[in-house]
């Protein structure tokens, strides 16, 4: 990653770029890095603000996306953003949904990739073995359509947070929110334009997730990207990238 951290009042984020603010939200073991393509797209002619969601700071009997929500509230009020375009990836997507619903003045329209908010297989349906970087392997294998993807930097650094009690205390209480607070019921107060872009092979939120997302919410679009996973931003950049960009160019108008 080529991008400078900032470190604020409490904030560790990426900020690059002039204009409309799009604010990138990573999932539960992303890293910003998760999104360079879409900061080297688009800081051209975008405000492009990437924050570091701090599930592995807050206490234990808070840590979940409710929690996660007033977070980005407080980023955004401290940027002094609006009419903001979120994305959000995974857990970031899930986050982003509760964010509009409680504040939706700030928001003017969302972008979800591989959501949970619905229903999420996380860890391919097992618990972390934390002993084995052949089990964590397999893993972060699990989350591409193309396994190559999953380098083996990525690979060691879930290894060595997961490894971590402390993190991995917290990761799995925030897990077991998101899967708790399921948004079925709450989706159709959403109406501001929704961009689902997803992989067509996601097994994590399967494309069925997808189908669900695009019948509840009111005002969405539903676009596919063949041959890839849970991540479209990073396994198949150049088309999440087009899609972007047109979803873009339409709330323009």
């Amino acid at each position: 990653m080529n991008f400078a951290l900032k470190e604020e009042k409490g904030f560790t984020y990426i900020e690059e770029g002039q204009g409309e603010p799009l604010l990138l939200l990573h999932g539960l073991m992303g890293a910003l890095s998760n999104w360079d393509a879409v900061i080297n797209e688009f800081s051209a002619n975008y405000r492009v603000l990437i924050p570091v969601l701090p599930i592995y700071d807050m206490p234990l009997l808070t840590t979940g996306v409710r929690a996660l929500s007033k977070f980005v509230h407080k980023f955004i009020k401290y940027k002094k953003l609006s009419n903001v375009v979120l994305l959000g990836n995974s857990l970031g997507g899930h986050v982003g949904l509760v964010y509009v619903l409680a504040h939706p003045g700030y928001v003017k329209a969302l972008v979800l990739t591989g959501s949970s908010g619905l229903y999420e297989n996380a860890f391919g349906g097992s618990f972390p073995r934390r002993e084995s970087i052949d089990f964590v392997r397999e893993k972060v294998r699990y989350t591409f359509y193309d396994p190559i993807i999953a380098t083996e930097e990525m690979v060691l650094d879930i290894h060595a947070m997961i490894n971590d009690r402390h993190k991995v205390i917290r990761l799995l209480a925030m897990a077991k929110s998101a899967i708790r607070h399921n948004m079925k019921d709450e989706l159709r107060k959403i109406t501001m334009p929704v961009s689902l872009i997803w992989g067509r092979d996601d097994k994590i939120t399967p494309p069925e997730v997808a189908v669900e997302f695009n019948e509840l919410l009111p005002n969405s679009e539903l676009h596919w990207i063949d041959k890839c996973g849970h991540a479209p931003m990073m396994e198949r950049p150049v088309e999440f990238n087009q899609y972007l960009k047109q979803f873009l160019e339409k709330i323009k108008k």
